[in-house]
């Protein structure tokens, strides 16, 4: 539940949400729902949605792939580049 508090208590990346999601396509629907209509992107599937909440959109597989004993880092230097998230490019990398 959120609450408006007047417009003197206006959103900060204090507080952001998470969506984890299980395809491109739940990525893309959700990105580009958020950043519509006066939403913004940011870096690393972090964006905000046109009240100005903070959101970060990623693959729920994120985190094994980010675990990988050999290509970990090259998956966490890849998303450092992204605006939003590739996965197929993120699970190419897994499985070099």
């Amino acid at each position: 539940m959120g609450l408006n508090g007047g417009p003197m208590f206006k959103p900060t990346e204090a507080v952001s949400y998470t969506i984890n999601c299980d395809s491109q396509e739940e990525i893309d629907h959700y990105w580009n729902g958020l950043t519509a209509n006066g939403g913004e992107e940011g870096h690393c599937g972090w964006c905000k949605d046109p009240y100005g909440f903070s959101w970060q959109v990623i693959p729920a597989d994120l985190g094994k792939w980010m675990s990988h004993p050999t290509n970990g880092q090259k998956i966490t230097e890849a998303f450092l580049k992204m605006s939003k998230f590739d996965c197929q490019m993120l699970e190419d990398i897994y499985n070099s």
